[in-house]
């Protein structure tokens, strides 16, 4: 491990302890600082972040932007609280400071007893909302980036364990052949994280009138297993963590379905409008809430350096 991810773990760990231990007011308010001075800073993210809510609000002035952004970043940095916090919320808790919008969706999904799966975004507060729903309704799955080094990894598993839930390593072989037999054993919920996928494997779609990529997993999930698709948008409103839960996307006329669907005539193009969808259900959602959507990296593909584009979709067979 080299000095700067044994410092990067040091300084997690110190904050699951410290930021536990302070006054909550404490706690959120020098979260709501270091957002600030963040913000301020002007970097790469924040800059990147400001072009993304342009797109979501084309009409804000320079002025408008810089203020989205700052709220933005405060949400953020909330989230971040939060997420050190609230391995010692009580269920009454976390029940109390949530809202969720349209939850009969899920409940109708979840009796139908083959699980369900939920696409969201990277938006207001995903852990909480996966800990309401582990409480409420079955227990919540999903799929994570391994964070560098392993050890802030694996504090994050614990976290996010504590409130319910359980989490795989992204990459880890049979991730995908567990995820489907625990829907179809168990009635659970997966929630996949699917705004963003600008690889070759990533499914053209329109976002805010124009072209970038999601992933496909929620989609070919879906299908493989017959669990109802939805989406979930979330956003932050006073004290509360809110959600909602949309209609079932259906399965396109004649989509495969099955462990064999992704072999079957019609597969990719099913794939292709069950993503269009959830993109559209994304664009508003994110439209309602811009400063609730914390998407601070590249996304339509024509902020793309083209050329790199160009050779990575050579490079996966696109």
């Amino acid at each position: 491990m080299s000095i700067q991810q044994e410092a990067a773990y040091l300084a997690y760990s110190f904050g699951w302890s410290a930021v536990r231990r302070m006054p909550e007011k404490t706690a959120y308010r020098n979260f709501a600082r270091i957002g600030d001075r963040v913000w301020k800073r002007r970097g790469a993210g924040v800059v990147q972040l400001e072009k993304n809510i342009h797109r979501v609000v084309p009409d804000a002035s320079p002025e408008q932007l810089q203020e989205m952004s700052r709220e933005a970043l405060q949400g953020y940095f909330r989230y971040w609280c939060d997420a050190f916090r609230m391995p010692d919320w009580t269920p009454k808790r976390i029940n109390e400071s949530f809202v969720c919008v349209d939850g009969d969706n899920l409940g109708d999904a979840l009796a139908l007893g083959g699980g369900a799966v939920i696409a969201l975004p990277h938006m207001g507060n995903w852990d909480h909302t996966g800990a309401w729903g582990t409480l409420n309704y079955a227990p919540v799955s999903s799929i994570a980036e391994v964070l560098k080094p392993e050890k802030l990894f694996e504090k994050f598993l614990e976290y996010r364990e504590s409130v319910g839930m359980t989490i795989y390593p992204l990459g880890q072989p049979g991730v995908v052949d567990a995820l489907a037999e625990n829907l179809r054993r168990d009635n659970i919920i997966v929630a996949l994280v699917s705004d963003r996928d600008l690889t070759a494997h990533g499914i053209d779609v329109d976002f805010f009138g124009e072209p970038t990529r999601m992933p496909a997993g929620s989609a070919a999930l879906a299908l493989r297993t017959g669990a109802p698709l939805m989406t979930a948008t979330l956003w932050y409103d006073g004290p509360k963590t809110c959600a909602q839960i949309s209609d079932h996307i259906p399965f396109p006329d004649g989509a495969p379905v099955g462990d064999d669907a992704k072999n079957q005539p019609g597969y990719v193009e099913a794939i292709t409008t069950m993503t269009q969808a959830i993109a559209d259900n994304f664009a508003k959602g994110i439209a309602e809430h811009p400063t609730d959507w914390h998407m601070m990296q590249k996304l339509w593909l024509a902020d793309l350096d083209q050329d790199k584009l160009a050779a990575s979709d050579a490079a996966g067979g696109r």
